[in-house]
């Protein structure tokens, strides 16, 4: 009974964020993944620190299909080369079972999580408004 209550929580909770928040959930839920998959990489549990590798790879391939090179070219070239680096890392700490890159990847991704939690929280606050940027 517990258990469906919090899935009826989590569900409303998703269906009524703003795009900021559910960025800011999709990134708390990868870095959840990333470090459970360090502490099964590091107990030697392959079955569990794949899964949650794929759960990691999966949310980040959602972060590069969710580019808008439209709009911000520039900044999208650039995350998706991140992005991209970050998914191959994770392929290639599942082959060789290192936790290493693993922790490579999340210090990759720490800088960009938290500049995203900045912005949706001044764009929250009217602090900030959202303008293309320009390429020149």
């Amino acid at each position: 009974m517990f258990n469906s209550a919090v899935q009826r929580y989590k569900s409303v909770q998703v269906k009524t964020s703003t795009p900021g928040e559910l960025l800011m959930m999709l990134y708390d839920g990868c870095f959840r993944f990333l470090n459970e998959a360090v502490v099964a990489l590091e107990a030697g549990d392959r079955p569990r620190s794949g899964e949650r590798l794929d759960r990691a790879y999966a949310v980040i391939s959602e972060f590069t299909t969710s580019l808008k090179h439209e709009v911000y070219p520039d900044l999208c070239t650039n995350l998706e080369g991140v992005y991209m680096f970050c998914m191959s890392h994770i392929v290639q700490a599942n082959i060789h079972q290192d936790p290493e890159m693993v922790r490579e990847v999340i210090r990759i991704l720490e800088p960009l999580r938290d500049a995203f939690r900045e912005a949706v929280r001044q764009v929250h606050s009217g602090e900030a408004t959202l303008a293309p940027i320009r390429s020149r």
